[in-house]
């Protein structure tokens, strides 16, 4: 699955060229121009990385990453701040925000990819592999197969590629628009409540003989794959 990053920079040049040397790396790229926009967009879409400036207009990146850092569908979501603020002050307050990593201007494009790359990797080090699991949970994407435990799941399309979607990111919220986007595509028109029919069978068939339920339903927010 093509990665998608959240650019948000205020300035146009900056944002552009950024956009499009990611897109040339193969990234799904969308780009919000103030931290109002940046919260907007990363509240309503799924993305697996956000690309963060420092100083924004009326919201700064560091109150736009401590916001995201505080909602259960953005919690977890990488972050790679931006800034020209280079002094070990401004890193650790920055770091302390939420951020994973840390890139003062003016910085090397070759960097900032390499940066970018490995947080993905570290958010999802299970992004490509063949077998998906979590607890008990194993999902064959090359035999596309489910057991829960020694018992086979059987699944219908949907809720295999729902599972998929919640493995892929143990622990994170996934709201149902999110859903909905990843699973349905963003082109298509279905109503939320689908998301949760879907669910409720994904959930029949993973409790298989009484085990435990791995779905966890976060009121007003969406839904995950979990351990308490």
């Amino acid at each position: 699955m093509t990665a998608r990053i959240l650019i948000v920079e205020d300035e146009a040049p900056q944002a552009e060229m950024l956009a499009y040397n990611l897109e040339k790396q193969g990234y799904e790229v969308a780009v919000a121009t103030s931290g109002e926009d940046g919260l907007a967009l990363a509240r309503a879409g799924v993305f697996d990385a956000v690309v963060l400036d420092w100083m924004l207009p009326e919201i700064s990146g560091v109150d736009v990453c401590r916001q995201l850092r505080g909602e259960p569908t953005t919690r977890a979501l990488p972050i790679l701040m931006l800034t020209a603020r280079g002094e070990e002050e401004d890193r650790v307050r920055g770091l302390e925000t939420g951020a994973d990593d840390y890139l003062v201007k003016p910085y090397s494009l070759r960097e900032l990819i390499a940066r970018l790359n490995a947080l993905l990797r570290r958010a999802n080090p299970d992004a490509g592999r063949d077998v998906l699991s979590f607890a008990d949970i194993e999902m064959d994407m090359v035999r596309h197969k489910v057991h829960r435990g020694t018992d086979p799941i059987h699944l219908g399309p949907k809720e295999f590629k729902l599972l998929k979607v919640l493995l892929e990111r143990p622990g994170r919220v996934f709201s149902r628009e999110n859903l909905l986007d990843r699973v349905w595509g963003s082109d298509v028109y279905v109503e939320n409540r689908t998301v949760d029919v879907h669910i409720r069978r994904l959930r029949k068939a993973l409790n298989i003989g009484g085990r435990a339920d791995l779905l966890r339903t976060v009121r007003g927010e969406g839904y995950a794959v979990d351990q308490d």
